[in-house]
């Protein structure tokens, strides 16, 4: 733009977050700094709350395709558009969306005109009309209330107007960080990290549990849960991973329980260690990409069995969907790929071919009454690794960490 008053910006438009009533400010300051956080070294000079939006202020330097990126993942945002701010004079928003249209070529357009500042003298269809009369005259173009090949929107605020042309959809939901911190239990395959992005859409801080069978299988399970954590890290810029050596525990649920009950006493092992470390986490609940039926731990008696052992929620995103829905969200979502690398997962280790679908919780307690529950889940605690996830500048570096640490920036580090 050659007009020295008109200045590049992305607007940026949520939905659920307007509902909010007297709660709004925060959850609108919440995603300003999400924003912030997102676009961190690409020139936004500032993020700036205005009447029922956010707008970006870029330098003329801005790296806007890099930003359009990042911003599409940040949720809480309904939809955004690059865009352009200017000054509250008519005749100079019309010259810079002529300007701005220069290049494109369409034959019908429409414009449609959001008067926020209602003490502006033109309502949004006068607006409407004079713009529209200005661009047919100047392009030629024909308008088309309907069914336009393109549509100018424009904004009019308190001291400024804006206008845009493409809108873009964002993610929706809430800002990461309003809801409060979750464990999610990761264990590298398709449903659960589609069940963590889901939370984290509804403004959950997500930390990760990941039980492994090392030695006795490969790493490859650490290297998914790895690389689905470093990709899940740009919905909220800092993760920590729970690294948990699963198979002490398995060599003597072996040993010492009859087969059909194992994949269940497992799974509420893994719980008593999930909750342990999520109360040093301060994580008010747990996280699964279990489904009902899908499997014959996951029958409505098994997960009852499973839920008996915990002390917080168990919150199951993923509950009523099928297999397809969740292959189709893992695939948009960007984890398939990665899900679908060839590992032993350790739940499939020692997994009996008839396993008890309808769990008695009775019989459950007596095997466990055989069993130094309480030992194996200290274990479990003690031998825990962790790995602390950082989003720099578009990159995620990898850091040793702590359990009951925020994930730390700083440090020696690698790539991750």
């Amino acid at each position: 733009m050659t007009h020295a008053a008109v200045t590049p910006c992305v607007v940026v438009h949520y939905h659920e977050i307007a509902l909010k009533g007297k709660n709004r400010p925060m959850f609108v300051r919440r995603l300003g700094e999400n924003l912030r956080a997102a676009t961190q070294g690409l020139g936004v000079k500032e993020v700036r709350r205005l009447t029922g939006r956010l707008v970006l202020m870029l330098t003329s330097a801005a790296a806007v395709e890099e930003i359009r990126r990042r911003v599409a993942h940040v949720p809480g945002i309904v939809n955004f558009a690059l865009g352009y701010r200017t000054p509250l004079q008519l005749d100079i928003l019309k010259e810079a969306i002529l300007e701005g249209l220069a290049g494109r070529t369409f034959q019908t357009f429409r414009v449609q005109t959001k008067r926020a500042f209602k003490a502006f003298p033109l309502t949004s269809p006068d607006v409407n009309r004079d713009v529209g009369h200005y661009l047919q005259q100047h392009l030629g173009a024909a308008v088309d209330l309907d069914t336009p090949e393109l549509t100018v929107s424009i904004e009019i605020l308190p001291h400024e107007a804006l206008f845009f042309f493409d809108r873009e959809a964002g993610p929706g939901g809430l800002p990461v960080g309003v809801s409060g911190m979750v464990a999610c239990l990761l264990s590298g395959g398709i449903d659960s990290p589609v069940a963590a992005y889901r939370m984290l859409k509804r403004g959950c801080t997500m930390v990760f549990l990941h039980f492994h069978s090392y030695p006795i299988l490969s790493r490859v399970s650490q290297e998914k849960a790895r690389d689905l954590v470093s990709l899940l890290t740009r919905y909220q810029f800092a993760s920590k991973l729970m690294l948990i050596p699963f198979a002490p525990f398995q060599r003597q649920i072996v040993a010492e329980v009859a087969a059909p009950y194992r994949v269940v006493l497992y799974r509420r092992c893994m719980v008593r260690i999930a909750d342990a470390l999520a109360q040093l986490a301060d994580a008010k609940a747990l996280v699964t990409g279990e489904s009902v039926g899908q499997v014959a731990s996951q029958t409505l008696e098994n997960l009852a069995a499973i839920d008996e052992v915990a002390s917080r929620p168990i919150l199951r995103p993923l509950i009523g969907m099928d297999k397809q829905e969740i292959v189709a969200q893992a695939m948009a979502l960007g984890t398939y790929d990665i899900s679908i690398i060839p590992d032993q997962d350790c739940c499939t280790l020692f997994v009996p071919p008839h396993p008890v679908v309808r769990a008695d919780t009775q019989v459950l307690a007596q095997i466990e009454a055989k069993l130094d529950m309480q030992g194996l889940v200290q274990q479990g605690v003690d031998t825990v690794q962790v790995l602390d996830f950082v989003q720099e500048r578009g990159r995620v570096r990898v850091f040793p960490g702590a359990v009951n640490m925020a994930p730390s920036a700083t440090g020696a580090g690698e790539p991750g």
